[in-house]
């Protein structure tokens, strides 16, 4: 086709290092005739940026951009969003299925990444790493007192949420010689393991670990009722999603001594700069990476991009989280549209 005459249908990709060359990734959407426009999501972005990057586009592979019902209202040509990882609280699922736009996820390909990074979490905070490297780097030895670190084997280890990643971190947590207590509502009957009470788990753990999705019975679960309950040498850790605990909440529980730590891999603002929680020795951070891996980054964009493919095509995707959207729109085969001078 001719430039100026046609242009080719347009991706927008924020997960950011998105191989453009690699033949599985931006090779096959360019070898389908799609354009890619690259917006990597390396800071917090704005429903109003998130809409301006979508003009035109008819697929996104993303990070945790913020797709609100005003953002879907104006995509007008969008169809597919091809969500990096498992969480959907960045986006109004309602609003995308209204529009017909399909949304999918890549469930089960970062469960061991998020499972490792739990259990490492712990050890972290437990065993005081960060705080020692510090200190040894700044030029001091110190060994006992204040800083001697804690045990993993033999500690009463909670998880709150029992899905996949809680039985992945169940399954290593064995080897610790812990013992575990689940609270899970949507444990289904006949489970091996039993669901007790959150109030009762919260009370008897060393160690809390948050593992459930974000969801209206989900926010700020972990608030300052639920942390006065934990006891003073328990440790918190969330490699779930940030909203699921409340940080005011968790900052004075922090500075008051009525828990020992904390291993925060998500916050309620993200990136959390000018957080409080940063200036704490007993809490560890990491940057939401908790899924991610060389192993499952390769996983998760391959898939991305294939369901970014298959809406192209006219297809459905495989790990489609909205089935609503099939039956407001009809899926059909993406055309290379009409130039507008670009």
């Amino acid at each position: 086709m001719s430039p100026g005459d046609q242009t080719a249908p347009l991706v927008l990709v924020t997960w950011p290092d998105y191989d453009v060359d690699h033949p599985a990734l931006g090779g096959a959407l360019t070898a389908a005739g799609l354009e890619l426009r690259l917006a990597p999501k390396l800071a917090a972005r704005s429903p109003d940026e998130l809409a301006d990057l979508l003009t035109g586009a008819m697929g996104a592979i993303v990070s945790t951009d913020p797709f609100t019902a005003d953002v879907l209202e104006t995509a007008i040509d969008l169809r597919v969003i091809a969500r990096v990882g498992v969480g959907v609280d960045s986006i109004d699922l309602d609003a995308a299925s209204a529009r017909g736009v399909q949304v999918a996820t890549t469930p089960g390909a970062n469960e061991h990444a998020v499972a490792d990074h739990a259990v490492g979490l712990m050890l972290a905070v437990l065993r005081r790493i960060p705080q020692l490297d510090r200190d040894v780097r700044a030029g001091g030895w110190h060994r006992t007192g204040p800083v001697t670190p804690r045990q993993l084997t033999g500690a009463t280890v909670g998880l709150v949420g029992y899905g996949h990643i809680g039985r992945r971190v169940a399954a290593r947590l064995r080897g610790f010689d812990v013992q575990l207590l689940v609270h899970d509502p949507a444990l289904p009957a006949g489970d091996p393991e039993t669901s007790i009470a959150l109030d009762d788990l919260l009370r008897r753990s060393d160690v809390v670990s948050l593992h459930c999705p974000l969801m209206s019975s989900t926010r700020h679960l972990i608030d300052a009722r639920a942390l006065a309950l934990m006891r003073p040498e328990a440790v918190l850790v969330n490699t779930s999603r940030g909203g699921v605990v409340d940080e005011r909440a968790l900052l004075a529980a922090l500075r008051g001594g009525s828990i020992a730590g904390a291993a925060l891999d998500v916050f309620e603002g993200e990136p959390p700069a000018g957080s409080p929680l940063l200036e704490l020795d007993n809490v560890v951070v990491s940057p939401h990476n908790a899924g991610l891996s060389t192993t499952s980054v390769a996983e998760m964009t391959r898939r991305a991009t294939q369901a970014v493919l298959d809406v192209a095509a006219g297809g459905v995707v495989t790990d489609l989280v909205n089935v609503q959207a099939l039956d407001a729109r009809a899926p059909a085969p993406v055309r290379a549209r009409k130039g507008v001078g670009a």
